[in-house]
C-alpha cells in the first residue's frame, strides 16, 4: 500500500484526517481514498481510519475502515459496524 499527501506524510506515522492512501488491487488497480474520520474504540483501546473513495464511476464513493498505521479491517462485519457508526456521526454533525 502506497500514501501519500500534500502534507508529506511520512512512512509510517498515524493516519489523520484528510490524508490520502493509495491502494493496489489484486488486478493491478489503483484506487485513492481520503481519511474522513477517525473513530476510536474507548472499550477496546484501538483507533480506526475511515476512508472513501469518490471515482468517477461511483455516486455515493466507497468506504473502507484502517487502523491508525493503514493496515485494512479485515473482518467485514467490524467494518460495517465503524462505518455505520460514522454515517451516524456524520448524519447528527449535518
Amino acid at each position: 500500500m502506497n500514501s501519500g499527501n500534500g502534507k508529506g506524510r511520512m512512512e509510517g506515522a498515524p493516519l489523520e484526517l484528510d490524508d490520502v492512501v493509495t491502494i493496489e488491487t489484486n488486478d493491478g488497480k489503483r484506487l485513492t481514498f481520503e481519511v474522513v474520520g477517525i473513530l476510536e474504540d474507548a472499550d477496546e483501546g484501538k483507533s480506526y481510519a475511515v476512508l472513501v473513495n469518490e471515482s468517477e464511476d461511483q455516486s455515493d464513493g466507497s468506504f473502507i475502515v484502517t487502523d491508525l498505521q493503514g493496515n485494512l479491517v479485515e473482518d467485514g462485519n467490524l467494518a460495517q459496524e465503524i462505518i455505520d457508526e460514522f454515517l451516524g456521526y456524520a448524519e447528527d454533525g449535518e
